[in-house]
């Protein structure tokens, strides 16, 4: 008799890996803490390690997600702001240019001096977008909706528009960058630039003296007074995940780019209750709950945790340390409560080492458990502790074939 088919639950703990920090005596936060409900996967499976694209490649969130869909994102992705738009709820139609933002801070210079304005959020972003939402310049409709923390999407809809632009984002504390064609003869690409920085002169002029800046001020807080747009792209076509794979599928996720990735990738999102948004103090354990109820409805489950992202963002090892404590005692309720039925994937999407303030290209830990499996010798989820297994290292795109095999659903190749 053949084995019954099982479910697939992945959790991709956002940026957790990490490089050795000093605050942590030369560790990783992985390495640093005693993650006893974490190990006990590795302990009980196989383990490797992972390159979200390929060696030395650094990754975003979105192509390494698109990665560990299976998919090869070199072939399908087309920018970020598609997936941070649908994710944040906006219809985008043929045609329409969207791109993902930043509330920022900037001088009168258009010096940036905070990239994500004291990380302000909802609902002081939701009253700041809408006061730029439905700008028109030459033609040009621009809706503005505000998206997780500091984010926001620009969604352009007009005729003669195109995603071949430049980021007007420095990717740090400097100079606010002017948008400009990547070709300078492809004229709808230079009109869209100019569109671009109309839209963001206008946006300033509409800010700095917008109530909620002039409140922040007064409170010693960074205003918001900008928006910096940054990854233009168009709507992708992907083959939806559910068809590729035969399996219903939904992501538990509070970050709007994973979601607006698993929308466009045919998966569902699952309803979250409040205070499970992608913030760096987000309740992982009632996360954890919606997990083993989505369980319940779907073959496949998708689980996102940002917060450690948002630490190795912040360049905070200690705050990193924590969310790995936070993340190992709600992997403690998983544990207890899964069904028996379920192949479980731990790992990250990509590192985003606190000395780098951003992503890197070094591999991530990957843990593969299901009941009844094979285990090797490694005991230590971490960047090190994975390595001792015998899965090796793998690319981020070899991990849906690997828990399809382990779900009894993949077909044989051959007689």
């Amino acid at each position: 008799m053949s084995e019954p088919k099982k479910k697939i639950l992945m959790i991709v703990l956002d940026g957790m890996g990490d490089r050795a920090c000093p605050d942590l005596r030369g560790l990783t936060p992985l390495q640093y803490v005693r993650t006893p409900n974490l190990d006990w996967f590795v302990g009980h499976g196989r383990s490797g390690i992972c390159d979200p694209i390929s060696p030395g490649i650094r990754a975003g969130s979105d192509t390494a997600h698109l990665a560990i869909l299976g998919y090869d994102a070199r072939e399908v992705y087309s920018g970020r702001g598609p997936f941070e738009a649908i994710g944040a709820g906006l219809d985008i139609q043929p045609g329409d240019v969207a791109l993902r933002c930043n509330f920022a801070t900037v001088n009168s210079d258009m010096e940036i001096l905070d990239r994500r304005a004291g990380r302000i959020k909802d609902p002081e972003t939701t009253m700041l977008a809408d006061s730029l939402d439905g700008i028109e310049i030459d033609g040009i409709e621009c809706f503005v909706k505000a998206s997780t923390e500091h984010r926001a999407v620009l969604l352009l809809r007009g005729d003669g528009l195109s995603p071949d632009i430049t980021d007007c984002d420095p990717g740090e504390d400097s100079f606010l960058l002017r948008c400009m064609p990547k070709d300078p003869d492809d004229d709808d690409a230079a009109f869209t630039a100019q569109v671009v920085n109309a839209f963001m002169d206008e946006c300033h002029e509409r800010l700095k003296g917008h109530v909620i800046n002039r409140k922040r001020s007064a409170a010693g807080l960074p205003p918001a007074n900008i928006l910096v747009p940054r990854g233009a792209g168009e709507y992708p076509t992907i083959d939806l995940f559910t068809e590729k794979y035969g399996i219903s599928a939904t992501c538990v996720a509070g970050v709007a780019l994973v979601k607006g990735i698993c929308k466009v990738c045919g998966l569902d999102v699952y309803p979250l209750p409040g205070g499970c948004d992608g913030s760096l103090d987000s309740d992982l354990i009632l996360k954890i709950g919606s997990v083993l109820d989505a369980l319940n409805e779907y073959d496949f489950v998708l689980m996102n945790i940002k917060a450690g992202d948002i630490a190795g963002h912040d360049g905070d090892a200690r705050s990193k340390a924590e969310v790995v404590k936070r993340v190992d005692e709600a992997i403690g309720i998983l544990k207890s409560e899964m069904p028996d039925n379920l192949v479980v994937v731990i790992t990250c999407d990509h590192c985003t080492p606190c000395s780098l303030l951003d992503h890197s290209g070094d591999p991530v830990p990957i843990a593969f458990y299901t009941k009844g499996m094979v285990w090797d010798e490694a005991s230590e989820f971490s960047e090190t502790g994975c390595a001792k297994g015998t899965f090796g290292r793998i690319r981020a795109m070899d991990i849906m074939p690997i828990v399809m095999d382990l779900a009894n659903r993949t077909e044989k190749f051959g007689s």
